[in-house]
């Protein structure tokens, strides 16, 4: 018999999984945002975006002397972690949608 917890934990990597094979898919035209613009629709602090920069766990670009993120991989960084995932809902884009269509 599966407890509530089992099927909780499988129903949210089901979720995770539809979530990467859907942001893996090659994006025609990416939309890139800044430090600043990826910490507000994250819900989290500019030094979070900097330091997902700094250990490549975000697609980046730099023009001139900007650092310019992609969305799809920004949200794939945010459901990499609960605490993050978390933050996305509560205080960032995640805030303004009532189900997340996958």
């Amino acid at each position: 018999m599966w407890t509530k917890d089992a099927i909780k934990m499988i129903e949210e990597q089901s979720k995770n999984n539809e979530v990467k094979s859907i942001l893996n898919n090659e994006i025609k035209n990416p939309v890139w945002l800044s430090v600043s613009e990826a910490a507000k629709i994250g819900g989290v602090q500019t030094k979070t975006i900097r330091r997902a920069i700094q250990y490549n766990n975000v697609k980046y670009k730099i023009i001139g002397n900007r650092y310019l993120i992609d969305l799809s991989s920004l949200i794939t960084f945010l459901y990499t972690k609960t605490k993050l995932k978390n933050k996305l809902n509560q205080f960032g884009l995640g805030q303004y949608v009532d189900k997340w269509n996958t």
